[in-house]
């Protein structure tokens, strides 16, 4: 039996190659070369033109990278190697570079060392939408890719984003104030791609920076990427001892960012959104904000309070950003350090979000423990089990909840708070969200929730 076949629904969910965010799995067992060169063809077949790839630093990523320019290659396009760089900044330089017609990024994200993705980049910049993953899927699977002939194979050019990146966000924002506070920031790149881009950055916007786990290392040496709060020890030590103001932490690709206040404590990634979404409704003087269902209430609130409106979607940045375009949103983003900013890319971006928490640092001349007390109070719990099969899941929460809201899982309301229960679109796991106005109301959800899990799953 054919291997990609028989691993596709542990990769990206029921029946598909393609999950939430781009095709994921365990490199070089369920992601191999020879899926790296066919999505390659793939990408070839359907974006004729100059492609662009990109990694991150993850061992397997080189050899993903080389697989799938072949593949590229062989229909006949041209390939633009970019090297080692954050999601974002592949994005970025895609989007602004006229003749580039799209983009294949090898990273796994968020996700642990041995595991290796590969994400698809449109023209302008997004990522792929549902039906391009599934056209491409389509492809793929049937095999009916473009071949050139022997002296029509194309030909790889070597190109960095670094800098027509760094200056698309210095553009963004308000660089002088920020360079005026002169603040003094903590970065925890967590060994990722983000190493090559924000330590520079910080520099070039009058930060005094200090760098660490600031050296791509594919063994992820000191933590996991996935910058959650347990993660972060080290990080919250360095911004007290170093009296700075901001600590920042980014995941594998640097699309996500997350915070550490002056005091050392962790800015919840719900939090963080909601800051920036009152923000950007303000400065606006309102507008749309669209957020997945997974988002705290606090970013409704904070909306609503600040004259804006806010739009649910499923779980998703490509959904975000679509929907971003289609409602004509100022704002958008995760509950999970993925924030877009849609004047500068449809698409989340950690060093975005990283100068635009400095610039409403600088313009409010608040510390961030300050901006963070004008947020709304919930509780929320956020847990991870495993689930291999997710059909199953699906059709058992159904039988449980027959009233929840099934946009993307099932989101269950209570009078006073909300548990989200949804497989995940990257890895064979289950996501559990529970919040409630205090602990004791989060906690009885989320019991509700994880004994609803364990009963459907047999855990």
């Amino acid at each position: 039996m054919d291997r990609v076949k028989d691993s596709k629904t542990r990769i990206g969910g029921v029946g598909k190659l393609f999950g939430t965010d781009g095709v994921r799995g365990l490199a070089n067992d369920e992601v191999t070369a020879e899926m790296a060169m066919n999505l390659g063809r793939a990408m070839g077949s359907l974006r004729k033109g100059r492609i662009a790839v990109a990694i991150d630093t993850r061992i397997s990523s080189f050899m993903l990278k080389n697989a799938a320019i072949a593949g590229v290659l062989s229909t006949g396009c041209d390939v633009v190697d970019l090297g080692l760089a954050p999601t974002p900044a592949l994005q970025y330089y895609v989007k602004t570079r006229k003749e580039i017609r799209g983009g294949i990024m090898v990273t796994a994200s968020h996700n642990p060392k041995e595991y290796n993705g590969i994400k698809f980049i449109q023209e302008d910049g997004r990522e792929f939408t549902r039906e391009m993953d599934e056209e491409s899927e389509k492809l793929y699977f049937s095999k009916n890719f473009v071949k050139a002939k022997w002296n029509e194979v194309g030909q790889v050019y070597k190109d960095s984003c670094y800098r027509i990146y760094l200056d698309g966000i210095k553009d963004k924002v308000d660089a002088n104030r920020i360079a005026k506070r002169e603040f003094k920031v903590v970065v925890d790149c967590g060994n990722g791609a983000g190493c090559v881009t924000t330590p520079q950055l910080l520099k070039e916007l009058g930060c005094d920076v200090l760098s660490i786990n600031s050296h791509p290392d594919g063994n992820f040496p000191v933590r996991n990427p996935e910058p959650v709060e347990a993660n972060l020890s080290l990080l919250k030590k360095f911004v007290t001892e170093f009296n700075a103001d901001l600590g920042v932490a980014h995941d594998g690709d640097a699309d996500r960012v997350v915070f550490v206040d002056e005091n050392g404590n962790f800015v919840s990634e719900d939090v963080a959104l909601a800051l920036m979404a009152k923000y950007y409704v303000e400065i606006n003087n309102g507008g749309k904000v669209v957020t997945p269902v997974s988002s705290s209430k606090c970013v409704e609130d904070v909306v609503i309070e600040a004259g804006g409106e806010l739009v649910y979607t499923a779980v998703g940045s490509p959904v975000v950003a679509e929907t971003m375009i289609k409602t004509k949103a100022v704002f958008g983003g995760e509950g999970n350090g993925g924030l877009v900013f849609p004047e500068h890319l449809y698409a989340r971006d950690g060093a975005m979000g990283v100068a635009k928490i400095l610039e409403m640092m600088a313009s409010e001349n608040k510390k961030i423990s300050e901006l963070v007390k004008g947020i709304p109070k919930y509780y929320t719990i956020k847990e991870k089990v495993p689930c291999k099969d997710k059909i199953k899941l699906i059709e058992g929460l159904k039988e449980e909840f027959p009233d929840a809201n099934f946009i993307d899982g099932a989101r269950i309301d209570y009078e006073n708070g909300w548990l989200l229960i949804r497989p995940s679109g990257t890895e064979p796991i289950a996501r559990i969200f529970a919040e409630g106005k205090d602990k004791k109301t989060a906690e009885e959800i989320f019991k509700i929730g994880i004994e609803a899990v364990k009963k459907i799953l047999q855990l």
